[in-house]
């Protein structure tokens, strides 16, 4: 493994991800963004977003349809404008939310403009990597030959070999430090959430109260009992297809089951994590994010520090 990583906050990921999109989005007052590193609960946070959005409700085919992914190209001959005015032409009449992948700068922080509200979700950094072993492994072979991108490029058969020569490799690590040591500064914000993944499965129906507060959502009590359920790890799993994206592309992107995986927190170790790895890993995060209290509350979630 590396002794001296690359400390740029993010790195490019695959070419279907595309971060600039998303200074070409016309932002409107009531918009949600759900920030999230790869692997720590984006596609449960898009679903809490949009259940309390819509007042908790099951007649919905695909997540992604609900809350597109703003930095995502469905093949190599959409361009950017082709995302950014597909997203102009949602309706006006219902608050709209997003999935990001990115932090500041690549995601436009409003100071000012629209009434953008960011929930920012971060998940212990080894128990995301662990999960994203198997995700990258998912991706349909059918997605990979639509980009030009052998299979195999990005997958290996166990998690330290896929540690050492793909995210170690390729200085991937940025990826979930560079996304904390950019959103760090924002997270007292006034339109900024921060959750941890560890918390929110502690107390499943507080922190979907405290989204619900954040974003202005007032669901009524009636309505709650549906949304705690829809937004339940057992109903997600159950009506997986609703959450592998199928809409985003018309070339199939994962294989069935590769979205919905445990959903479990503090496990990291039993798949494959190992205590060589555990402490380069948070070596490499420390130089990439140099706050203490920063990279102890990534791993732990708990009270933000002052």
């Amino acid at each position: 493994m590396q002794d001296t990583p690359d400390t740029a906050p993010q790195r490019r990921g695959p070419p279907w991800i595309d971060p600039a999109i998303q200074r070409l989005i016309e932002w409107r007052d009531g918009d949600v963004v759900v920030s999230v590193p790869p692997k720590s609960g984006t596609t449960w946070t898009m679903n809490i977003v949009h259940q309390l959005l819509r007042g908790g409700t099951d007649g919905f085919d695909d997540i992604y349809a609900e809350v597109p992914w703003i930095e995502f190209l469905s093949g190599p001959q959409e361009t950017q404008q082709d995302v950014a005015d597909r997203v102009a032409a949602m309706d006006r009449g219902r608050r709209r939310a997003f999935k990001s992948h990115s932090a500041p700068p690549d995601l436009p922080f409003m100071e000012r403009g629209a009434d953008v509200k960011y929930v920012v979700i971060f998940r212990n950094p080894e128990e995301a990597l662990v999960s994203f072993q198997p995700f990258l492994a998912q991706h349909a072979p059918e997605w990979h030959a639509l980009w030009g991108m052998p299979h195999g490029l990005l997958t290996r058969p166990d998690f330290p070999s896929f540690y050492r020569e793909v995210i170690d490799a390729a200085g991937m690590q940025g990826a979930f430090f560079g996304f904390l040591q950019a959103w760090w500064p924002f997270r007292h914000r006034e339109n900024v959430l921060f959750l941890h993944y560890s918390d929110m499965k502690r107390d499943h129906e507080g922190s979907i109260r405290r989204i619900a507060s954040f974003i202005g959502a007032a669901p009524t009590e009636a309505q709650w009992p549906d949304i705690l359920e829809y937004t339940s790890f057992a109903w997600m799993k159950r009506h997986e297809e609703k959450f592998e994206a199928r809409s985003a592309s018309d070339t199939p992107i994962l294989q069935p089951g590769a979205m919905i995986r445990k959903g479990a927190a503090g496990a990291a170790h039993a798949d494959g994590m190992t205590d060589e790895i555990a402490a380069h890993l948070r070596a490499v995060g420390r130089l990439i994010c140099p706050e203490e209290a920063a990279v102890e509350w990534f791993y732990r979630g708990g009270a933000l520090p002052g």
